[in-house]
């Protein structure tokens, strides 16, 4: 759970309008997301918001420095066979960061 007093907490008498102090005693993380578009749409219409959002405004605020984020997708129009390739990917992915 990222909350408050469990990932993050502030400093003795800020009342939440400051930066938190991590509590998070991850080394690093990783994250696994799926979509939907298309990448190369979605980069242009939005760029990356979900890495800003995971690296800096949830890990990096729990005190989380090393990141790690990787994509799958258009899931919609995915075979069986190319989410078989992924879950190996992510397999791979975990086992070589951890």
């Amino acid at each position: 759970m990222i909350r408050a007093g469990i990932a993050y907490k502030f400093v003795e008498g800020d009342q939440g309008e400051g930066v938190p102090v991590g509590l998070l005693n991850a080394i690093q993380a990783v994250v696994f997301n799926t979509f939907d578009t298309p990448r190369e749409s979605e980069m242009k219409v939005f760029g990356d918001p979900l890495e800003t959002l995971w690296k800096n405004c949830i890990f990096g605020l729990c005190g989380v420095e090393a990141f790690h984020r990787k994509n799958y997708g258009v899931m919609v129009t995915s075979t069986i066979e190319e989410r078989e390739k992924w879950l190996e990917d992510v397999r791979t992915t975990v086992n070589s960061l951890f």
